[in-house]
């Protein structure tokens, strides 16, 4: 691919700083390998000279100092690995007029107000589940008519407050559920949602609608590993806690899907991206209802970027490299910044 655009920094998170997404609140070995992973893709594509950029402190002077011609926005967990500042990082580069990957800060904000995503997703006729809004000082002397049903904070990332007492079957553990999270994240507003028991999918587009989006195989989440009596969800034991088998029975796998089910999420997916503001690359979760129907979840306009993180095993299914992979993300971003075919 011809283009202009040579110096390119790669942003992540900070190692140095706690992160409340990681086992512990810090980072560990395997955040660390997959980093080395990422760098050495990036490293052997030709054309370009990377930079890696992962000390916040002096993040903001550096980049206004000596700007690149484009930014790779992996700062997925925030300035300084605070999540509610993730847009951040964005907004300052859109100031100093520097393009960069990814979701701008309107479609970040969206995105991190999962119950304002659900109500986007209705007005595209996109199937959501009955959801209840619960605000952090509504007093919890009842629970809305859902159950069983799945709380969750109306915002965060990483699975953070979805454990796997996340879903509850009685009005008595939705309500030692909901005091629980507002034990642990006071003043987090919450939902509660219809519990949908079918399988869950993983749909992942890279690209721009002016140039073309490609949507990957999509990927189904194995649980049938797990133990007889675990709720099969992605917890937040699934992503920080090695000692789970929430993190060491549940796999990924291609989904077999038919080809109408197949044609539906892309539609959605693909009205949803434009419709939400997402660039160059987004990953949609489904889940399938107790009536057959699928249903979205969540909407995560700047996925994970990793090796092992489902966007890259979504492009193995179709036959693309890892290094390719963050490669399509790279190019789609040079298009739309460029203007190029």
């Amino acid at each position: 691919m011809t283009h202009a655009i040579k110096r390119i920094a790669v942003i992540t998170g900070d190692p140095s700083l706690p992160d409340p997404t990681k086992r512990g609140g810090s980072y560990h070995e395997e955040d660390a390998e997959t980093h080395e992973a990422m760098m050495a893709a990036f490293r052997s594509l030709k054309g370009y000279d990377f930079e890696f950029l992962s000390e916040h402190a002096s993040l903001l002077e550096r980049l206004r100092r000596k700007p690149p011609d484009l930014v790779v926005n992996f700062c997925d967990t925030g300035y300084r690995n605070v999540p509610t500042q993730e847009l951040n990082l964005p907004a300052y580069l859109e100031l100093f007029g520097i393009p960069y990957t990814g979701a701008p800060p309107a479609a970040m904000i969206i995105c991190f107000d999962k119950a304002i995503v659900r109500l986007v997703a209705d007005s595209l006729k996109v199937p959501v589940p009955r959801e209840a809004y619960i605000a952090a000082d509504r007093p919890l002397d009842d629970v809305p008519d859902l159950l069983p049903a799945l709380i969750k904070p109306n915002a965060a990332d990483g699975s953070v407050g979805i454990t796997k007492d996340a879903v509850v079957r009685t009005r008595a553990q939705a309500l030692d559920y909901l005091r629980e999270l507002r034990a642990t994240l006071p003043g987090r507003d919450a939902l509660m949602q219809e519990y949908l028991p079918g399988a869950e999918y993983g749909v992942g587009l890279i690209g721009n609608p002016a140039t073309g989006l490609r949507m990957l195989p999509p990927l189904e989440v194995d649980y049938s590993r797990l133990p007889a009596g675990l709720n099969p969800i992605l917890s937040f034991e699934s992503k920080a806690m090695p000692d789970s088998p929430y993190w060491t029975e549940i796999k990924f796998k291609r989904a077999e899907i038919a080809p109408e089910l197949e044609a539906r999420l892309a539609a959605w997916t693909t009205a949803l991206f434009r419709r939400l503001g997402l660039r160059d690359y987004g990953r949609f979760d489904f889940r399938i209802a107790a009536d057959g129907e699928p249903k979205l979840m969540e909407v995560n306009p700047n996925p994970a970027w990793a090796n092992d993180g489902k966007l890259a095993f979504m492009a193995g299914f179709a036959g693309i490299e890892y290094r390719d992979m963050l490669r399509l993300v790279l190019e789609a971003a040079i298009r739309r910044v460029t203007g190029a075919d």
